[in-house]
């Protein structure tokens, strides 16, 4: 198993799903919206997740272990995935959840599927997740 591109996209796409309705029963509906893709860009306990999986999959790969370990080394390494998959998830929903009751959201979906509209919650999300936006580069 290597983590490629890929290997990112799966993480992020996790980290989209794991972004649930939220209800607040008699609030106005309100919808609130996450970028994920900047989260997984600039949260560091992600790239340490997939800095890991990443290094340990190569690891892996170069060894001279038999195609038997190898393959019970990878099946542990995916079970290791599934792992960050579901607490990275879980960290995320429960900040969107977090910001969207300290709001009043209705629900809580991820930017990258949205057209239009909505209230842009990922600052908030960030800061529960201790965050810092890293600065985009110059043109």
């Amino acid at each position: 198993m290597t983590i490629n591109h890929g290997t990112r996209a799966l993480l992020a796409i996790t980290l989209l799903a794991s972004l649930c309705a939220c209800t607040n029963k008699g609030s106005e509906s309100n919808i609130g919206l996450v970028d994920v893709q900047r989260i997984s860009q600039n949260w560091p306990k992600f790239q340490n997740y997939q800095n890991q999986l990443a290094n340990d999959a190569q690891t892996i790969e170069k060894s001279n272990r038999s195609v038997r370990d190898k393959a019970n080394a990878r099946a542990q390494l995916q079970a290791k995935f599934a792992q960050a998959q579901t607490e990275l998830s879980h960290d995320v929903s429960d900040a969107a959840n977090k910001v969207a009751g300290e709001k009043h959201l209705t629900y809580v979906f991820t930017r990258q599927y949205v057209g239009y509209g909505g209230v842009d919650i990922t600052p908030d999300v960030e800061k529960i997740l201790k965050i810092e936006e890293k600065p985009s580069p110059s043109p």
